[in-house]
């Protein structure tokens, strides 16, 4: 994975608009974005991390433009509204590519976090963030789940900023 500040320069969503301001790891720690690269092969990584996330569910979810039709382009602009869930959002990416994008809270900046095969990554609750696809326009993830598979999301707006998980999570970041 690799992390940077998004450039902000309009245009199609799928491209890389890095602005050039790299994103530390540390850094994504502290906002609670966590991430590992785990070889497929080292399925047991990947239970383990489910494990310590009490996650006693998975599914498994492709997006492509041949797999989405007629509902590709309504399905990315879903994806890429600012939201945030209120449980962890955990995807592993199995195959193709995409962009999660974080927002910092102190600045209200976009951090652009590039996921390739191989990247497990969480999101916090509570986090306003979104999704696209790159170019190549294929992602299949691993879904990682509490309960059964649900993919709730919380479109931001200033009640969104009460959420008690919203609230929660900044928090955790020290903001009163």
């Amino acid at each position: 994975m690799r992390a940077f500040y998004f450039d902000n320069i309009p245009g199609d969503q799928r491209l890389l608009h890095d602005s050039g301001s790299p994103v530390s790891d540390a850094f994504l720690k502290s906002i609670g974005v966590l991430h590992w690269h785990i070889p497929a092969s080292q399925q047991d990584q990947i239970d383990a991390v489910a494990e310590e996330r009490h996650c006693n569910n998975r599914d498994t979810v492709s997006v492509t433009k041949q797999g989405l039709g007629d509902l590709y382009e309504a399905t990315l602009k879903i994806f890429y509204d600012e939201h945030m869930h209120e449980k962890e959002e955990i995807r592993y990416i199995i195959e193709g590519s995409g962009f999660f994008d974080v927002r910092e809270h102190s600045s209200d900046s976009w951090i652009r976090c590039y996921l390739t095969a191989g990247d497990l990554f969480v999101l916090p609750a509570g986090i306003y963030h979104r999704f696209t696809l790159d170019e190549n326009d294929m992602i299949k993830a691993l879904r990682l789940f509490w309960d059964e598979p649900n993919w709730t999301h919380i479109h931001r707006d200033s009640l969104t900023d009460a959420n008690p998980i919203r609230v929660d999570y900044l928090k955790g970041l020290g903001v009163n």
